[in-house]
């Protein structure tokens, strides 16, 4: 069996939110990284035993929070040794604007997996853009990337789409499929 690890960073529940949903679709393990941008003890040997690794983080400013930051910095022991080359890897994002640049975020992801000679895993799902799409409906947002959400910024993270969500949880899904599919 595929074993997939969550790791992310969430500063108000929203992204967490997302990564529960994300690792129910997956059956994976979450590995939070705290408000200092450390992981849990034992974090990094959970990430070196993973096959797949999906990286949340908010977009903050137009890119990961600083503590999912230092805990990329932190990542290049594992980069050095080429830990997770050829494991597969993904991203997702959550910011309070419809757009909000989570792009450059997910771009921030894709970045740090490809330093580390991981194998992307897009979206997979087609967006809801016609006129008859609501805010409820999966990837309504429109990426191809990663998984994205929207949650304004002043509401808990109850407020979630349940479209954004359930993206989160396809998403997660799709992970793990292609990670069973790759590792064979």
């Amino acid at each position: 069996m595929a074993k997939v690890v969550v790791v992310f960073h969430s500063g108000y529940g929203h992204t967490l939110r997302m990564a529960q949903s994300v690792a129910d679709g997956a059956d994976a393990e979450l590995l939070p990284i705290d408000a200092d941008g450390n992981l849990p003890t034992g974090g990094w040997e959970t990430l070196a035993a993973a096959d797949a690794i999906l990286f949340g983080s908010p977009t903050y400013m137009a890119n990961v929070s600083w503590q999912f930051k230092k805990f990329a910095d932190a990542s290049s022991k594992a980069w050095y040794a080429q830990a997770w080359k050829d494991k597969l890897a993904a991203g997702f994002t959550n910011s309070a604007g419809p757009n909000g640049d989570k792009l450059a975020t997910l771009t921030a992801l894709f970045g740090l997996a490809m330093q580390h000679g991981m194998i992307w895993v897009s979206q997979g799902l087609k967006p809801s853009n016609t006129k008859a799409a609501t805010r409820n409906d999966i990837n309504n947002l429109v990426s191809y990337s990663g998984a994205m959400a929207q949650s304004p910024s002043d509401a808990s993270a109850d407020a979630m789409s349940p479209g954004d969500l359930e993206t989160a949880r396809l998403f997660g899904q799709r992970v793990a499929e292609v990670t069973r599919k790759f590792r064979g």
